[in-house]
Parts: structure tokens; sequence; C-alpha cells
């Protein structure tokens, strides 16, 4: 059996794809994921054959004389460790700790596959082009991506954990409304508070449930408040069992991760996606703008937020199920169970051909 790299770390935007690919492709390779220390936090040891490769986060207090040091450390370790794997190929799923195992592969002939799931190419993606066989993309136009390299470009559906697929969908009365609330792993206290007021006046007209994730420093504040006001509710930091939570709800208010609002879109859950306004070159608010354009959600930039908003919006594009049942509908054709396999082996292939 060939061996295969998954390179990745960073955030869960990074890490949630490449546990995807592991959880595939482990049938058919000898697979192996190399991360950096934030990367491991969202990998179950138990359950991934992991190595551990770090390179600091590149921060402004991060000198930029040292942190090329740290790069041509992690470089040098990423070299032994892939002379030593002998792996067939290296696919890694972005981020800038993904630079200094893909030039070691390269150095070594391995073959470089690179994917990118947000709709803007990422700056290390973007270095690493040149030396990738492919790209797995979900858009043709992908921004920033320079024409030379669009030979390069692999389209594919989004990837989607399995279970995500295989959670069946629950359904509310007209009398109920289940919200989800999520962050992702660069979660806010701004997202985390920004409707407050605007749930509690919704709260008064319908039975109101609040699935929220947030981070362990607003965890007891959101409690708190949900408690003191009556308002059914789970809080909650990392859940691994979030597919059967997701499946519960109607409606999301979300950041705009590819993974999250793919994982949305296949349990067929309209949103509301304000995109992290620091996010690099925008990728996501070109995320939700991919899933908005087919009607899937609707879209706002934060500092577009004004009072009562979000109850504004309930009344007019939630109160009448009608509306979120047709974008439950667009969704329908969207991602299908099926696809699942043909989207893998539509990559597996790639990487034979190649």
């Amino acid at each position: 059996m060939s061996s295969m790299i998954i390179s990745t770390g960073g955030t869960g935007g990074h890490v949630i794809p490449a546990k995807v690919f592991y959880d595939y492709f482990k049938e058919k390779f000898n697979v192996k994921i190399i991360s950096d220390k934030r990367g491991l936090n969202f990998i179950e040891k138990e359950n991934y054959n992991v190595s551990e490769i770090h390179i600091p986060q590149f921060k402004k207090n991060l000198s930029i004389i040292i942190f090329p040091f740290f790069l041509i450390v992690s470089f040098l370790k990423s070299l032994f460790f892939l002379k030593k794997e002998n792996p067939k190929l290296l696919l890694s799923t972005g981020g800038y700790m993904s630079i200094p195992h893909c030039l070691a592969a390269k150095i070594l002939n391995i073959k470089i596959f690179l994917f990118e799931p947000n709709l803007v190419i990422g700056r290390s993606n973007l270095l690493l082009l040149r030396f990738c066989k492919k790209i797995f993309a979900y858009e043709t136009n992908l921004k920033n991506l320079p024409s030379k390299f669009l030979y390069k470009l692999k389209v594919v559906k989004p990837i989607v954990r399995e279970e995500f697929l295989k959670q069946k969908k629950s359904s509310s009365s007209d009398r109920d409304l289940k919200v989800l609330i999520i962050g992702g792993s660069q979660t806010a206290k701004k997202l985390d508070t920004i409707f407050l007021k605007d749930i509690l006046k919704i709260s008064k007209i319908i039975n109101l449930t609040i699935y929220h994730q947030t981070s362990e420093s607003n965890q007891e504040y959101l409690k708190n408040f949900y408690k003191e006001n009556s308002i059914t509710n789970k809080v909650f930091t990392f859940e691994n069992k979030l597919s059967e939570i997701m499946s519960l709800c109607d409606f999301a208010i979300t950041r705009a991760g590819a993974s999250t609002l793919s994982e949305l879109v296949s349990l067929k859950i309209p949103f509301l996606a304000i995109p992290f306004p620091f996010s690099k070159d925008d990728h996501q608010y070109f995320n939700a703008k991919f899933y908005v354009d087919k009607n899937f959600g609707w879209l706002i930039n934060e500092h577009e937020i004004f009072e009562n908003y979000f109850y504004q919006f309930y009344m007019e594009n939630i109160q009448n199920k009608k509306i979120l049942d047709n974008k439950v509908e667009k969704m329908s054709n969207f991602i299908f169970e099926e696809s699942w396999s043909e989207n893998f082996n539509m990559i597996e292939q790639t990487f034979y051909e190649n």
C-alpha cells in the first residue's frame, strides 16, 4: 500500500478537510497527518495517525528575522520526516504551516497536491502553485488564481464530513424555532452578543431554542443570560457530535468559514453569514457569497449591522417559514450523499493521472 502525507494545521478551516481526506483515504493509502501545535487541538490523536512539526504562528511580536529561522528549522524537520516516510504524494490543506512541508516534498520529488477550501486562493497555496501537480477547489473562478496556473485547477464538490451527509435532519413545528449560533475557531465576543437583545424580543413571540457555540471565556456569561431570560439553550465550546446538534436547527447565524458553510448546506440549514472582518483577503465574504448567490442564505458585513437588525430580519425572513422552506428546497440538489464517494474517487483518480 502506497504512503500518503496530509499536511495541515492552524485553524479548524484547514484541519477539518484534512480529517475528511484521512477518513476516506485511510482505506486506500498508508496515511499520516502532519500538523503544527495549533492544528493538533482539532485532531483526536486516538483516531488519527498524526505527527507534529511545529512552526510558530507569525505575529507582529515575532521578529521578521526570527520567523524565517523557525521556517528553516521546520523545513529541515519536514525533510527528514518525509525522507523517512517516503510517501507517494503529499496533500496540503493550506495555511502557512504547509510551506516547509511542501518545499521539502519538492526537494524529495514527492508529488504535491493542494486543496483550497476558500473562494479566494490562500497566500500559502499561491506561493506553492508552481510546485504542485493540481489544486482542488470548489469554483472555476477562484479569486487571485493566476491565469498561467488555470490548467492546474481541478473543481470538486465541497468537502464535508461523512457524518453530516448521513445525519437525518429534524423538523420543527410552526410554533418553534431552533437557532444555531456558531463562530468557528476564531469566534469573537461581538458575534456572541451582537443579537442578544433581538433574541430576547423574539423569544416573547415564539418557542425559541438557542444552540450556541462560543469560546470558553464567553460560556458562563451566555449561560447566565439565557437562564435569566428563560430561553431554552445549549451553550458549548467544542462538540464532537456537532452534526447531531446542527440537525436539530432550523436556521443558523454563523461566521463564513468554508467547512461550516458547506456543512450547513449539507444539512439544508438556511443561514445568515457574518464574515470575520479580519479574514485574509476577505475570503470569508467570498465564501458566503458563493452560497448566498445560490439563494441558500443571507449575508451581511459586521459593520452594516444596526440596532434591532436581527429582530427585523426575523420578522421579514424567518417568521414566514415559507421563505426558509424555499431555501431548503434549493439546497436539496446541491450536495448529495451519493456524491461523497464520487467526489473522492475523482480526487484519487487525479492522484494517479499526475
